[in-house]
């Protein structure tokens, strides 16, 4: 057959139900996918194309495929960031003109090794269909590997016209049964005897569970062990929702984006286990939580991640999940001291007191706190919370809690993901309400996906904290500005907006919040459609999120 044919009954049979896209790449494989029945997604910029492979990849654990034609291939390497930070996998598809163009000033042609090479684990040229029945597996294989990640394959062709039309004598590949994390190492038994003994040796163990953790899936295993040790458990933002956020044994996220419980934690810990984290300047609060001099057990699958921020007393190189049996058969039930999860706990108690006000407050326009209350609330057991970054991150991170069943996806860092994210977690999850919190600010990156959720019938609920600008900035902005505020709402103000009405442009519904009082109905109206609904809630862009703790 050739490689359009191939390449359409490869990703049907590995399972596969959306490609992304943004036109003109792969014209011939498009209308093959149609045949098979895989839904060909246009997005409107090569970016979105990427955020929504990231979020599919990320729910359904295969990689999500998105393409481009030559001149779109740095955009669409610009959005990989986001992926390769989230350990998400995703196979990249690219034209390249063919060699004859080469170094002869061909429209818009770039060395395309370059501009992939930060953000992608595997890369290889496919000139001919014979070779991508190959490096297709090849490239597979590598994104879902420990740490999964994506990958690339830039096609001979401007629209990949030359792998498309060759012919190949391999049968399709059905690699289905290859979802992330595909291979779950074990850790020797010796090693684990030694973790064993370091976390039995003190009574104030804090664990520390990060993106590599809720990516081997491990809640049942991180509680038995932190109930064993009576260890209190933060999480890092990507692995918000492993464990019930209001668990007895839950503290929180650390780091950056953390209420002050957490880092407060954290830092009075004479030992910490780290269990699939990367232990960056996001989740250690700037390298001050934990304390320099704290002991440190870390386990990952990513031999890479050791040694990066803090000496390791004990290096557990495994699958989190069964690593983490492993030491629960080893300590077993011992006695232990229970002053430092009671501290732990009393903090925890105390903050949830302080924030409690703001989630019940009438105030207009409306509190941030309060929506996320109402969020909480309205999240249907199985639902899919999808986050933007920066304050978005902090509001959902801090205040909305999760309960098993229900997962929480953010960004990796790039203003503007959630929205486009949130329409391919839905692909990944027809079944699943997937429900979308950003900011306006980031909003406007995407919009246009918009009629590409209306396009395509992909049904979420996008809830917009529309403040009328850069809300995470703007308060020491605007004291930077001293006697001139105009200028710091030039910087940092917008709008105002109604998305709402915007949404019913768009051929959707829309709903504005205007009152507190609005909100849970608007929720429950939103999440029972089945169509995409834009909830736009007017907030107060003075109410701060929780400020992290430093020492």
């Amino acid at each position: 057959m050739n490689g359009a044919e191939w390449l359409a009954q490869s990703l049907k049979a590995s399972g596969q139900t959306h490609f992304f896209f943004v036109d003109a790449v792969l014209r011939r494989t498009l209308l093959a996918l149609e045949r098979v029945g895989v839904q060909p997604v246009l997005a409107h910029t090569e970016k979105a194309a990427v955020y929504m492979a990231d979020a599919y990849g990320r729910v359904s654990g295969r990689p999500g495929v998105v393409a481009a034609q030559s001149v779109g291939t740095a955009n669409l390497a610009a959005g990989l960031q986001d992926a390769y930070f989230a350990r998400s996998p995703v196979l990249a598809l690219t034209g390249h003109k063919p060699i004859g163009h080469q170094h002869r000033n061909a429209y818009q042609e770039l060395a395309h090794a370059p501009l992939f090479a930060p953000v992608t684990k595997f890369a290889a040229q496919v000139a001919e269909a014979e070779d991508l029945s190959r490096q297709f597996r090849q490239a597979w294989a590598a994104a879902v590997s420990a740490p999964p990640r994506p990958v690339h394959l830039d096609l001979n062709g401007l629209m990949g016209e030359f792998v498309e039309t060759t012919e190949t004598m391999a049968a399709p590949a059905a690699l289905g049964h290859w979802l992330a994390p595909l291979h779950r190492p074990l850790v020797a038994a010796e090693s684990i005897r030694a973790a064993a003994a370091a976390l039995l040796s003190t009574s104030r163990v804090a664990i520390v569970a990060g993106d590599g953790a809720a990516l081997s899936g491990c809640g049942a295993e991180l509680l038995d062990l932190a109930e064993a040790l009576r260890a209190p458990i933060a999480t890092s933002l990507g692995a918000r929702g492993l464990i019930d956020t209001r668990h007895p044994l839950a503290v929180g996220v650390v780091g950056n984006y953390a209420a002050p419980p957490a880092n407060q934690v954290v830092h009075a810990a004479d030992l910490v286990l780290f269990i699939g984290c990367d232990t960056g300047d996001q989740v250690t609060h700037t390298w001050r939580v934990p304390k320099p001099g704290t002991r440190i057990v870390q386990i990952d699958a990513d031999p890479l991640e050791f040694e990066r921020s803090y000496p390791t007393e004990v290096a557990l190189l495994g699958d989190p999940r069964g690593t983490l049996a492993a030491l629960c058969a080893e300590i077993g039930r011992p006695s232990r001291d229970h002053t430092f999860l009671t501290e732990a706990r009393a903090l925890m108690a105390a903050w949830r007191r302080s924030v409690a006000p703001r989630q019940t407050s009438d105030a207009v326009a409306i509190d941030p706190a309060r929506l996320a209350a109402e969020i909480t609330a309205a999240l249907p057991p199985d639902a899919i919370l999808v986050a933007d970054t920066g304050y978005s991150g902090i509001w959902t991170g801090t205040l909305v809690d999760l309960a098993p069943g229900q997962t929480y996806l953010r960004a990796a860092g790039s203003l503007g993901w959630a929205f486009p994210a949130a329409l391919g977690a839905k692909c990944a999850a027809p079944h699943r309400k997937v429900v979308c919190w950003s900011g306006d600010g980031a909003l406007y990156y995407h919009l246009p996906e918009l009629e590409t959720a209306r396009r395509r019938g992909i049904a979420i609920v996008l809830v917009v904290n529309n403040n009328s600008g850069f809300g995470q900035g703007w308060p020491n902005y605007l004291k930077q500005a001293g006697n001139r505020p105009v200028a710091a709402e030039q910087v940092l103000r917008f709008g105002p907006t109604d998305f709402a009405a915007i949404a019913r442009q768009f051929g959707l519904s829309g709903i504005r919040v205007e009152r507190p009082g609005q909100l849970a109905g608007a929720l429950a109206e939103a999440l029972a459609s089945r169509e995409t609904v834009v909830v736009d809630v007017v907030t107060d862009i003075d109410c701060r999120a929780p400020e992290p703790w430093a020492p």
